[in-house]
Formats: C-alpha cells, sequence, structure tokens
C-alpha cells in the first residue's frame, strides 16, 4: 500500500468532508458530533495561515484520513510556540500506519514553523488513540470530566502533550 502524504488546499475540502462523516457517524473517536459542511471546512482551509496546514493521506488517489495542526491559542503571542494537532484516519486503514505517516510529515512542518511543543485532547475512551499518541512520546497530562457529551453520554477528555 503506498501512502502519499501531502498538504491540503481548497480542492479537498470535500475530500475532509467525507472523512468527517465517516468519523461523526461513528460516535466515539472524536469529540466532534456532527460533520462539517463543505462551506465551514472550505473557510477553515481559508482561515489557516502560514503556520497551519491540514496534511492528506492518499492511497491510490483516494484521500483516507487527515491530520490537522492548529495554534493552540490564537489569543495571544505567548503561546505561538504551542501546537495543538488532530488526526482522522477512515475506519478500514487505522493500524496500517497512516496515522504515523501523516504524523511524521505534521512533525516536519511543526519544527519549520518553530513549534516546540504539540498538545492534543484524546477522549478516555479512545485507548488506541491514546496508545498512538503515546508512541510518539505525549504523556497525559490531565484529565477533563464529561468534557464530551454525545447523545446524551459523557466521555472525559485526556489532555496530553509532547515536546519536539
Amino acid at each position: 500500500m503506498r501512502t502519499i502524504i501531502r498538504k491540503a488546499t481548497q480542492k479537498d475540502a470535500q475530500a475532509t468532508c467525507d472523512i468527517w462523516k465517516v468519523i461523526t457517524s461513528e460516535r466515539r473517536y472524536s469529540a466532534i458530533s456532527e460533520p462539517f459542511t463543505l462551506e465551514q471546512e472550505v473557510d477553515y482551509l481559508n482561515s489557516l495561515s502560514e503556520r497551519e496546514a491540514i496534511f492528506l493521506a492518499e492511497v491510490d488517489s483516494e484521500v483516507v484520513g487527515f491530520q490537522s495542526i492548529d495554534r493552540f491559542a490564537k489569543y495571544t503571542e505567548s503561546m505561538n510556540h504551542v501546537a495543538t494537532v488532530g488526526t482522522y484516519v477512515l475506519p478500514e486503514y487505522r493500524g496500517k500506519g497512516i496515522g504515523k505517516a501523516l504524523f511524521e510529515k505534521t512533525v516536519e512542518f511543526a519544527r519549520e514553523q518553530g513549534y516546540e511543543k504539540v498538545v492534543i485532547y484524546v477522549r478516555s475512551s479512545n485507548t488506541d488513540a491514546q496508545d498512538f499518541y503515546s508512541g510518539f512520546g505525549f504523556e497525559p497530562k490531565g484529565v477533563l470530566k464529561k468534557q464530551v457529551k454525545i447523545d446524551d453520554t459523557y466521555d472525559n477528555e485526556i489532555f496530553m502533550e509532547m515536546f519536539l
């Protein structure tokens, strides 16, 4: 399986929307409960600064996953060294190195952009994601209790960090 990792453009908004539909329909891996519309996704892509990006994973010209990297806090310069990351891979491609390939590209980009630290929030029920991020050196730093409520079911989020 040959995987190509590339930076997303506006033209990729439909592909990421299609992945959001699958991820949100699972109701268990993400705190995002509803897929973004095409307009919302285009707006998001247009809003990204030069220090932010979405990287796509393509297998046989099909987008099968993506990873976003954003500034942790856009409202203050004091946190310009911190990024936040989110990873989304279609179910049939999980556990096949897609997330790893995305993360390697994202970390390369993060270092080029001067980030020193990456933080993530992972649902406490998503132990696979916690293990995935721990494998890269992320460490849990706290629990946000009842942070997510989807279909009247609460889940905690684990706050994790990694220094580059």
